[in-house]
């Protein structure tokens, strides 16, 4: 029998870590051949990891939540043959229990990931000194979880016998980059880099490819006094799941309360991030305008009426879509992304647009490329395709990257008015609003109109508030006159 390590693969992009989001198998399971193993994620979508081979389950190194480097050990199995892990190569994992049901510590899922940081770093001095280390011992009840004393990490390493302990702080063979070259950071990082008043180009970084981790930041401060002051430790984080409630003084019923603590992980992290980024880069200007729809509601039902049996029927959305893409040959500033770091706006000639579906996991963004080529039926039909796509879970990375402009509706939950939050790196989203029959005057007359507002944003410090303005103008009279959406 051998060992064979599977480990974290290379999605591409220049990805230099994952988030593990669920294991599907535990130690001592029996595997086979492209049995999907775990989950993970990027910036982008979900990535099932399978088994090239059959085996047994000898241990798992990661705990759901985990950021795992690409190349790091993922899982290890007991293989027939030889495997592919030479004796005395590399030491056994720390084991991980009941990962696939228990998240991962709360402060492993927030931006700055510094346990995590803090484990690799130890794991990767250890590997340096070409001495396997033994298994975690296992905590006697004296020493449990509850024992003064005793302290429970999301990811254990231990220290071979001889070696002295490694400081919890120790980078692992960090690294220094080329003169000129630009450090690798997460936005996170680079705030905190802000805060201390550091320069991230003087900071080694211990992460993959060169990364500058939290943990590096934290070393740079202790050693540069003068520089920014060092950072306090953090606190331990609370272990998620249910506690109870305290009960208010003098009570005398029995009845209780509980909370729950849920970890943010996986999609709803990424999710969490993302507004995040957007709202605390981006200066939003809104702008809301009400939309007469009953003539383009009247010609949708004609084109259902005429067309629907044999190429579908239209829901008012590609109409819309296509008052857009009308309008955007008119405002190309609008159709466009924006570097902030490098100080470029990349105007695009085609669009790409974003739509913000909803899925049973959270919100994603499905992209309808080349919508300018595309007819009404073309484009219902993708808008369909990409929303299942989303929902079922099998959107490719490439179908949720790469949008110029993103157009995000509630339905009939659209409510009257919303304040949408940019795409970063985009800058503009056009938000539809649901359509409600008002009374309103029209020629001197008091009628029954189809009425709908759009609520759009947009980075003020690319589009001039004119010029957002002119836009949804420009996108009302296209739909206010459904006519002209099929002039070119």
């Amino acid at each position: 029998m051998g060992t064979y390590i599977i480990k974290t693969p290379d999605i591409g992009e220049g990805i230099a870590e994952v988030e593990l989001v669920a294991w599907h198998v535990q130690p001592g399971d029996m595997v086979t051949m492209d049995q999907v193993l775990a989950d993970v994620m990027t910036d982008k979508a979900t990535v099932e990891i399978p088994s090239p081979v059959a085996g047994k389950v000898l241990a798992l190194s990661g705990q759901v939540g985990q950021a795992m480097a690409v190349g790091s050990e993922l899982v290890r199995l007991e293989v027939a043959g030889a495997g592919n892990l030479k004796p005395g190569s590399g030491a056994a994992p720390a084991p991980v229990a009941a990962a696939a049901t228990s998240p991962a510590p709360a402060q492993a899922t927030v931006a700055a990931r510094a346990p995590v940081a803090v484990a690799a770093a130890v794991t990767t001095a250890q590997s340096a000194t070409g001495a396997p280390s033994s298994p975690a011992p296992r905590p006697s009840p004296a020493q449990g979880a509850g024992a003064p004393g005793s302290r429970s990490t999301g990811a254990a390493a231990t220290v071979p016998a001889g070696q002295g302990a490694v400081p919890a702080h120790a980078p692992a063979a960090a690294s220094m980059r080329a003169p000129g070259e630009r450090p690798i950071a997460s936005p996170a990082v680079r705030r905190r880099a802000w805060e201390l008043g550091i320069e991230l180009e003087q900071v080694a970084g211990s992460g993959s490819a060169g990364r500058v981790m939290h943990v590096d930041l934290e070393d740079y401060a202790r050693s540069h006094p003068g520089s920014a002051a060092a950072p306090a430790a953090p606190a331990a984080p609370a272990a998620p799941g249910p506690r109870p409630a305290p009960a208010p003084a003098g009570a005398s019923y029995a009845r209780l309360d509980t909370v729950q603590d849920i970890a943010v992980i996986g999609l709803r992290r990424k999710i969490a991030l993302k507004m995040q980024e957007a709202k605390r880069r981006i200066p939003h200007f809104s702008y809301v305008e009400e939309v007469d729809v009953t003539e383009l509601e009247a010609l949708r039902e004609r084109l259902n009426a005429r067309w629907g049996q044999q190429r579908g029927r239209l829901s008012l959305l590609p109409l819309i879509l296509r008052a857009m893409v009308l309008a955007l040959r008119e405002f190309p500033q609008v159709n466009a992304r924006f570097d902030d770091e490098r100080g470029v706006i990349t105007r695009h000639a085609a669009v790409h647009l974003g739509v913000a579906t909803q899925t049973d996991n959270g919100l994603m963004v499905p992209v309808l490329r080349q919508a300018q080529a595309l007819d009404l039926w073309s484009t219902g039909a993708e808008i369909a395709r990409l929303a299942d796509a989303a929902r079922s879970g099998r959107i490719t990375r490439e179908e949720l990257s790469g949008s110029t402009i993103t157009v995000t509706s509630l339905g009939a939950l659209g409510g009257i008015v919303t304040t949408p939050v940019i795409n970063y790196p985009e800058v503009a989203v056009v938000g539809v609003n649901r359509m409600v029959e008002r009374v309103v005057a029209r020629r001197g007359a008091i009628v029954l109109r189809q009425m709908m507002n759009l609520s759009s944003s947009f980075d003020h410090r690319v589009v001039d508030g004119m010029d957002a303005a002119r836009f949804i103008q420009a996108v009302r009279g296209y739909l206010e006159t459904p006519a002209t959406l099929f002039v070119e």
